[in-house]
Order: structure tokens, then sequence, then C-alpha cells
């Protein structure tokens, strides 16, 4: 059987080091989006050399740049002429308000608003190879994201903030897969349970040991995304939000048509995406 190409995003430590790892000793070909140069080379050769894989691909992009994401599709898109799945596992958590280079809060922009870019310059790639799966790591959030107040400009609260990033990651997913209905691409959110990562390191020292004796070892969890990423079994499944391979409903927000369809305008006129970014499929 053909390598499937996978891009996994935030693969230098946790949940995206581990999926790439697992990928690859199952003969894929994988593409690892990296921030940091140094520790994704590091990466990129730990994997090969562990695995005896060559098709292990490094670009580096910084999710909260958006000129970055550009860029790191672009060089993507030129090197493989197909993507068979895209992981949008990157994420981040900052204890104080902080901006991008863009002038947009950090978290937003990194867990939210890089993802949907990329994944919008990916498109075409994704639609081109007959059937391709797109994943949105997330959580079981019930925090709602504040239009009026995405930068949290007036009220910045760290745990708040990051909670309305995973609503947002699932309100994608789900108007995304809706966008994609008549096409071969399917689109699902994973909720990874508690792994051992380095996600959390800005919470109090309390928090951090609490979580870490809650959370699973990154390889343990990385074994049932890879399944939903990968298995026959999930191949036409859209729209759905899975734990452990297996369906979980999302806080009843996420369903909020209205919500995802806002989202989805503000977003992509943040991002500036145009109809040269979006298939045509998608400008319903």
């Amino acid at each position: 059987m053909a390598r499937k190409v996978v891009v996994v995003t935030g693969v230098t430590s946790g949940i995206g080091k581990a999926l790439s790892l697992g990928l690859a000793r199952s003969g894929e070909s994988v593409v690892l989006v990296a921030r940091d140069a140094e520790r994704g080379s590091m990466v990129q050769e730990e994997i090969k050399s562990q695995t005896q894989n060559p098709e292990i691909d490094l670009v580096l992009s910084d999710l909260s740049s958006l000129s970055s994401v550009r860029n790191a599709a672009a060089i993507i898109m030129s090197r493989h002429d197909t993507i068979d799945v895209l992981i949008n596992n990157a994420a981040i958590y900052k204890s104080r308000r902080e901006l991008s280079t863009d002038g947009f809060e950090l978290m937003f922009v990194t867990n939210h608003l890089g993802p949907f870019l990329l994944t919008h310059l990916l498109l075409d790639s994704l639609m081109t190879g007959g059937s391709a799966r797109i994943l949105n790591i997330s959580a079981p959030s019930s925090t709602q994201p504040d239009f009026d107040d995405l930068q949290r400009e007036k009220k910045f609260n760290s745990l708040n903030a990051f909670g309305a990033t995973k609503m947002m990651n699932l309100l994608f997913t789900f108007e995304l897969a809706r966008r994609l209905e008549n096409t071969d691409v399917t689109v699902n959110a994973v909720h990874p349970g508690l792994a051992r990562s380095s996600l959390m390191n800005e919470t109090s020292a309390p928090m951090r040991f609490l979580l870490r004796l809650a959370s699973a070892p990154a390889e343990r969890v990385a074994v049932d995304i890879i399944r939903v990423a990968m298995d026959p079994e999930f191949e036409k499944v859209t729209g759905r939000f899975f734990h452990q391979a297996k369906e979980i409903e999302p806080a009843a927000y996420a369903h909020d048509r209205a919500a995802q369809q806002r989202l989805w305008e503000i977003s992509s006129n943040l991002a500036r995406v145009n109809e040269v970014d979006i298939p045509s499929d998608l400008t319903m």
C-alpha cells in the first residue's frame, strides 16, 4: 500500500511527537510542522533513527504568525501533491495576556486562528487525494467565546481564554464538516484526555502536580488518535467528537450554528482568507 502523507502540527513534545512517531512506525510519510528549528530537527532525526522511515519531512512554522503559516502551507504543497491527513495538534497555554507579532492574543491565534488558516490553505491538497481526514485536537470545553472581545482586551482570565479556544476548535470542526459534506474530506475533533506534556507549564505548581498525577503517557494517548486518523472504520465519519476512539457529546453550544458561522466569518476576516484560499465548495 502507498504511504499516506500526514501533516502534524506541534511535534516537538507531548502528543504531537508521540503521534508523529507512531505514524512513522506504521510507514506513513509524516510532515512535521514545528516552530523551533533546533528542536524540530532533533525530533526529525530521532524519529528517523527509531523507525528507519526516511519519509519524515520538517517544515518550520510559527502558528501565531499568519505569514509564517502561509509560508509553511506553500512549502508543504510544493513538496506534496496530495495530503491524506491533517492533524491540528499544536496549542499553547499562557498565564498572562501576550500578543503575537500580528497583534492577536497569543492563545487565540495559536490555538485557533493559525490552524484555521493552515487548514484552509491545505484544503486543495486534501481534496485532490480522494479520501482525506482533518482532525482537530480539542477538549470538552463549555467556555463560550466572547465575540465582542475575542482578543481579551477588556478582561483576561487565562483558563477562560484557553477554554474558549478549545470551544472554537469544536465550532470550527462542525462548521467545516458541514461545508465539506459533499466532498471526500472528513473533519472531526478529538479529545485526547490528559497527557503528559509541557502544555500547562505556566499553571501554578499545585495544578501542575495534580495534572501530572492524572495524566497518561503521550504515547498511550496517541494510539487512539491515530486510530481515528487512519483506521478504515472512521473513513466516512465526519462532524463528530471522539475520546479514546469513541464518540462523545460536546457541550450543546458547540452545535450552535449561529456561533459556528459567526466564528467562521470573523476568522476569515482576521486571517484575510480570500476566494483564492477557499475551494469553491466552501464559499457557500
